[in-house]
């Protein structure tokens, strides 16, 4: 994409303030999935949006299935997003696969990152025999047999479940772009998020961190934050939201909010 990775992933800035701060959404949304919690920022800070190449709301055409393998591609794209921009310091809010590809960038360029700030974020959704990611191998080979065989209705199971708070509004939010990806895409991103494994370089992230958890995730035990904040390499706290859910921006905004806020003043 080189110099167009701009019009390509759909990328604003927002808001005022001598401060940047990324926003990067997860799998199975886009950048509007941040749309409630905006308000509490941009009076304070030049927010920058984007979509992940795999979002329904960017060209399918640019999701090169030999490029995005592994998460390492992601990182590209936002390094240029920031380089293209000028951004040399940021403060960074990823939702669960772009919380990783935050730690990744973050290796490969400390400077950059005030603060990472993770929200639903796993090194590994995988159980292992010392590490409780979630999943057993059988479950996660079914989803992905549920996701090929009917998507339609893959979707309509796992957004509420996703959501896990009783938000009608946020399933809705959830499905629709969810529906917007392209099912091959979102199978291939599937594989790729539940086939990674950053646990082995969890202490060479340098830059402080927050893990903000919700109290139930069907997507990531509450073991899995304190897991992070024992392994990070640099300061670390956890946050734990009173609400459920995989998805806090889309379902409790108005909790979550303040928690970032706090989390960007420490």
């Amino acid at each position: 994409m080189g110099s167009h990775i701009l019009d390509a992933l759909n990328v604003r800035v927002e808001g005022q303030g001598d401060k940047f701060l990324v926003f990067a959404h997860g799998f199975g949304t886009d950048q509007s999935a941040w749309q409630r919690i905006l308000p509490f920022f941009t009076p304070y800070y030049r927010v920058i949006l984007f979509d992940l190449v795999c979002a329904g709301s960017v060209n399918p055409d640019y999701f090169n299935f030999r490029r995005y393998t592994n998460l390492e591609a992601y990182v590209d794209d936002l390094l240029n997003i920031l380089d293209t921009l000028g951004v040399d310091r940021c403060f960074y809010v990823g939702h669960s696969v772009s919380a990783m590809i935050g730690i990744l960038a973050s290796i490969r360029r400390p400077e950059l990152f005030t603060k990472l700030i993770m929200i639903g974020a796993s090194p590994r959704f995988l159980n292992d025999k010392d590490y409780h990611g979630g999943f057993e191998q059988k479950e996660i080979e079914s989803v992905f047999v549920a996701m090929e065989a009917n998507y339609e209705a893959w979707v309509n199971g796992f957004a509420p479940l996703a959501v896990g708070a009783d938000v009608p509004a946020a399933v809705r939010e959830f499905s629709r772009t969810l529906f917007n990806m392209r099912p091959d895409i979102t199978l291939f991103v599937s594989r790729t998020v539940f086939n990674s494994d950053l646990r082995g370089i969890l202490g060479l992230v340098k830059v402080p961190c927050c893990i903000i958890q919700t109290s139930k995730d069907v997507s990531v035990p509450a073991s899995v934050a304190k897991y992070l904040k024992n392994h990070l390499g640099g300061k670390a706290t956890v946050e734990m939201l009173r609400t459920e859910g995989h998805l806090p921006h889309l379902s409790a905004p108005a909790m979550l909010a303040p928690v970032i806020r706090r989390a960007l003043s420490r």
